[in-house]
């Protein structure tokens, strides 16, 4: 019998340009809408090679070079898009969408800890902070409260810090190497949005 997290790999690499997204009824600039890449795609220790981000204070940065999503998640997000009533809710939820380089899957909030490593056959990455949702996310999910929802379900992705430089590309297993396992991604979200509200 297989394990349920016995895969644990990329399913996805998206990269986005800096672009014109409404946000609240004003128009700003933003790199959250990305697309799936094709081929295997560079990482560097800033990010992944043709991704770029609109607002560094906030994403991008050493420790915040690549955000990775579980598909796991894509479900409830489907599922609330439809309740919202958002355009196009019964299509399935691209990858890219809520903005990750990564989509990955086997390896949710509760299986991460700040300083594991993810090995890839063409890279290493670890596991730096959770992400917080902001605007953006929520103008592109379609509704107001999407980032309340992330909030509450903790379905919140992985910043991750590059170790090693290399290409990573959709397929690409994931080995997991666990850090010193002190602080959980998820309950480090939720500590730090409680002390936020």
């Amino acid at each position: 019998m297989r394990k349920r997290y016995e895969l644990m790999r990329v399913l996805s690499v998206n990269v986005g340009r800096v672009s014109p997204l409404m946000v609240g009824g004003r128009q700003v600039t933003s790199a959250i809408g990305k697309q799936a890449a094709p081929n295997a795609v560079g990482v560097h220790s800033l990010g992944l090679e043709g991704d770029e981000q609109a607002d560094p204070t906030v994403h991008g940065g050493l420790a915040k070079a690549v955000y990775a999503y579980p598909a796991e998640h894509f479900a409830f997000w489907q599922t609330v898009r439809a309740q919202a009533k958002v355009a196009a809710w019964d299509a399935p939820v691209p990858p890219g969408l809520l903005g990750e380089n990564l989509t990955i899957e086997g390896l949710t909030e509760d299986r991460l800890w700040i300083g594991d490593r993810l090995v890839l056959p063409g890279c290493a990455l670890a596991v730096s902070e959770p992400r917080f949702p902001c605007a953006k996310f929520a103008a592109v999910m379609g509704f107001s409260q999407a980032g309340k929802l992330m909030a509450q379900s903790g379905f919140c992705g992985a910043y991750l810090g590059v170790l090693v430089p290399g290409q990573v590309q959709a397929g690409d297993p994931i080995r997991l190497e666990p850090g010193p396992r002190e602080v959980n991604l998820r309950e480090l979200f939720k500590a730090k949005l409680s002390r936020r509200a």
